[in-house]
């Protein structure tokens, strides 16, 4: 089953910034998580953040994280952000 995969506003200009080559492998990690966005699998390095209400996880797409959240309906993307600035 898949599920809609919904950008947020910050999502989305934060990724406007990044060169080509970047947003291509991005809108592959997107495309994992419609197919299955809580099971990690070669591709999909997904893990569950710990102590976030509602659920967060974060999938790792080279050096960038893409911080989401799943809902029975769709998956709702919140930022995306590198490695080096770490999680708030």
């Amino acid at each position: 089953m898949t599920r809609p995969v919904l950008v947020s506003t910050t999502f989305r200009q934060q990724f406007h910034k990044l060169d080509s080559a970047t947003q291509a492998r991005l809108q592959e990690g997107l495309a994992a998580l419609a197919e299955d966005p809580v099971t990690p699998r070669p591709g999909a390095d997904i893990r569950s953040l710990r102590s976030t209400v509602p659920p967060k996880h974060r999938l790792r797409v080279g050096s960038y994280r893409i911080i989401y959240i799943v809902e029975p309906e769709a998956v709702k993307v919140l930022e995306l952000f590198r490695r080096g600035r770490g999680y708030r």
